[in-house]
């Protein structure tokens, strides 16, 4: 078959979204494999790359023309640049830009990693107000946007700026643009009705896309962007909202109530005062579990806010109403935690509990799974053993599932009974940011305890980034084992990858042994040890048998020995800072002051930054949210396959407000039937189409 004819048979089966990028004009498979790198297979995937920026060309400045009253936007080349130490040790780094008509200086303080980026010869955009100093204009950080060769002599344009690949420039990445929108001009079915969008201010979707990829100005592409944004934020919290509407309309859970009798048992067992924040958490779960509606809430919580006490007391009224609790947590070792400290807690309790996980022997599984299914065990811990096809729960009552950043949507959708469902309880220590709140956690109410318990005193962390800090750093640490206290000293790899910056576990405990740790004793951790030896280790940590633990992120989450004060962290810059702010959660959990220090070598200033955040920050929320813009949504779905990632186009630290205004039409559209009618058709098929399987929605009712 020719080319030819390949192109006619693919257009005749498929639409034009459908149609595979290698039949537009020029592409051809070893082009459309390049494409495949940028995640572009179809004419549909190329229609919905959207630029990373855009060059504004149509009103560039002169030199001439400056004024010091606003921006200025001006186009020349870098002809020099340099970087001197100013007053009191800071740093000035400097350019000088040619442009048609005279000569620009552009100065950045204090980020002297800017003079690798200002390479002469180099073609730029510079943006900023100009000062009149020295009988020349300068402008104090301009932004910067670097001109491609194709752009250079571009005049009078908004030009699209596009992530690329090796093999694909601009200019053939905007051309094979251009023939897609040509092929679908005039087909493109917009599935959001003409009153939706005018009450949202949305172009329509055939218009979006032309001014997305060549737009008449700035604003015009950013209302395009909006919409597309706009739209793929619609479709999930639409989706969200139906399964809401399913839940509340078609599931049933136990009724629990709770006399004053079975609260004072349940509080008998906390030996302290609960916090206001612990209280308010307790009366939203116990109102919401008084009702058939199944419970779906979120409780978040900053580190060592006492999330646990939270969980027993919902999961002891539950069984108390003759209902089964299961608690869920994403490791052995985490699970492992909670049932010491639950079972300790419940030591003299009646209360029938097991523990159901991967590592148990095939007869002792077959025996708890009995137990389950009869109703003998009230109480299950486990990991994620407790959703697997063969666990059958008697009557199920609540499932708490701790750690809720671990799982997925899909995850905590997946326990049920014999007739209910379960009311579901999702906890994380690591505070979640506003936008997540909005999307992966939509679907749940919310509970949020800020507060520390009493007594709890924040973490003092430092960052160490040279050896003369370092020498200091362990002598404090020996100083504070010497008055009782113990250390874990966190490291981002079992093997270190580099021979000569060992920043492995096993390396990092060798070193101390024979270093600046010497006179005390080391222990070794890391997931890589059977259960059974990971057990024993932290048994002897927690019985002060050893001074030290050194350890991977095993220790992230769940570990409590109050006499750990102290936490060294080798190579921080690896490690994400809510989970930095995880790991120091750790420590001060007892009557000692807490010290974390952050070990690192990089010189890369944008990693100083992000490590400076958690120095100068002892409150998760604000971390969470500076975590968030750097590292993004991570995986909403639970689910790894290609194509059921639902955020390709948010930039969720740009696009708050849309989240905002989307949840609230999806919540509008859902509750008063809106979705229901008949012009709202092709956007539930489209919701259906795409998250149907993941949030048990389907194309029936």
């Amino acid at each position: 078959m020719s080319e030819s004819d390949s192109n006619h048979s693919q257009a005749d089966v498929e639409s034009p979204f459908e149609m595979e990028v290698q039949f537009l004009p020029g592409v051809g498979p070893y082009r459309a494999g390049l494409l495949a790198n940028l995640g572009v297979r179809t004419v549909q995937d190329l229609l919905w790359l959207v630029p990373r920026d855009v060059l504004d060309l149509s009103h560039l400045s002169q030199v001439n023309d400056l004024t010091e009253d606003r921006i200025h936007t001006l186009r020349g080349r870098i002809i020099d640049s340099d970087s001197k130490s100013i007053s009191r040790g800071r740093i000035m780094t400097g350019a000088l830009l040619r442009t048609e008509d005279g000569l620009v200086r552009g100065v950045w303080f204090n980020q002297p990693w800017m003079l690798r980026q200002l390479q002469e010869d180099r073609f730029v955009l510079w943006s900023g107000k100009p000062k009149f100093r020295d009988n020349r204009w300068e402008i104090s950080h301009p932004r910067l946007q670097w001109l491609d060769e194709d752009d250079e002599q571009a005049k009078g344009e908004v030009l699209t700026k596009y992530r690329l690949t090796e093999g694909i420039t601009l200019e053939t990445l905007r051309r094979y643009i251009h023939s897609a929108l040509e092929l679908v001009q005039g087909k493109v079915a917009d599935h959001l009705p003409q009153r939706f969008r005018d009450k949202y201010s949305l172009p329509g979707l055939e218009q979006a896309l032309w001014q997305l990829h060549r737009p008449d100005s700035v604003e015009s592409f950013q209302a395009a962007r909006r919409r597309l944004v706009f739209d793929e934020q619609l479709d999930f919290q639409v989706g969200m909202a139906l399964r809401r509407r399913i839940r509340r309309t078609r599931e049933k859970s136990p009724r629990v109530s709770l006399t004053p009798r079975i609260d004072a048992r349940i509080r008998r067992l906390f030996p302290f005062e609960l916090t206001s924040g612990q209280e308010e958490a307790i009366a939203d779960i116990i109102a919401d579990i008084a009702h058939e509606q199944p419970m779906h809430r979120l409780l978040q919580a900053d580190v060592g806010a006492g999330k646990t006490v939270i969980a027993i007391y919902a999961m002891l009224a539950t069984i108390a109403a003759g209902y089964q609790a299961v608690l869920m947590a994403p490791t052995e070792l985490l699970i492992q935690q909670h049932w010491q400290t639950i079972n300790e807690a419940l030591l003299h309790s009646r209360v029938k509990r097991c523990l159901l996980t991967g590592n148990l022997t095939a007869s002792v599984r077959r025996e708890r799974l009995a137990q389950i299914a009869s109703g003998e065990m009230q109480l299950i811990f486990g990991t994620q053993a407790v959703i697997q096809n063969d666990v059958r729960y008697h009557q199920l009552g609540l499932a708490v599932i701790d750690e809720q950043h671990k799982f997925g949507v899909i995850q905590r959708g997946q326990f049920r009974a014999a007739e209910m469902v379960p009311h579901v309880l999702v906890m994380t220590a690591t505070p979640i940011p506003r936008s997540l709140c909005l999307t992966q956690y939509g679907d749940l109410d919310l509970s949020v305890i800020s507060e520390l318990p009493p007594g709890r005193q924040p973490v003092v962390t430092s960052l160490v980034l040279n050896p003369k800090v370092a020498k200091k750093a362990w002598q404090f640490v020996a100083e504070k084992i010497r008055e009782g206290r113990q250390v874990y000293v966190v490291c981002p790899y079992i093997d270190s990858p580099e021979a000569d910056a060992p920043a492995g576990a096993l390396q990092i405990h060798e070193v101390l042994q024979s270093g600046e740790l010497r006179d005390f004793r080391v222990g070794l951790m890391h997931g890589q040890m059977d259960r059974g030896e990971q057990q024993e280790i932290m048994a002897n940590f927690r019985e002060r048998e050893l001074d030290v633990l050194v350890a991977t992120t095993v220790v992230e989450v769940g570990v409590d020995v109050p006499n750990a004060s102290l936490m060294v962290i080798f190579d921080a810059q690896q490690f994400g800072l809510s989970q930095l702010h995880q790991l120091r959660g750790r420590i001060g959990r007892g009557a000692f002051r807490g010290y974390c220090f952050l070990f690192s070598k990089s010189d890369n200033e944008d990693s100083l930054e992000r490590l400076r955040a958690v120095e100068r920050s002892a409150n998760g929320f604000e971390i969470a949210e500076a975590d968030f813009e750097l590292r993004g949504p991570g995986n909403v779905l639970g689910t790894e396959q290609h194509g059921n990632q639902p955020f390709r186009l948010t930039d969720f630290a740009r696009d708050e407000q849309i989240l905002t205004e989307t949840s609230g039409a999806a919540t509008r559209m859902v509750e008063s039937g809106t979705i229901d009618e008949p012009d709202f058709a092709p956007l539930k098929l489209r919701v259906i189409d795409r998250f149907g399987v993941q949030l048990g929605l389907t194309r029936t009712g």
